[in-house]
């Protein structure tokens, strides 16, 4: 396995699969600085590296989360 990583997550988001839902996106959306667009793309972002399927599915559903919010917002 290479020592080099391929991906580079910048700002840790603090964010853990073993919370509830509110608590995951409160904790990640402060992370970010309170930026919904950046935080949606982080939580893509490790849902599509990531190897656990509970944390694939979780991250995922966050991100849409997320993402509609952005969505509504700019409306």
């Amino acid at each position: 396995m290479p020592k080099e990583r391929w991906f580079s997550p910048g700002t840790p988001l603090g964010w853990r699969k073993e919370w509830p839902s509110e608590k995951r996106r409160r904790v990640a959306l402060r992370h970010r600085k309170g930026d919904v667009l950046a935080t949606a793309r982080a939580l893509q972002a490790l849902s599509n590296v990531t190897k656990d399927k509970r944390t694939k599915i979780l991250a995922r559903s966050d991100a849409k989360y997320f993402y509609d919010k952005y969505r509504r917002k700019r409306r």
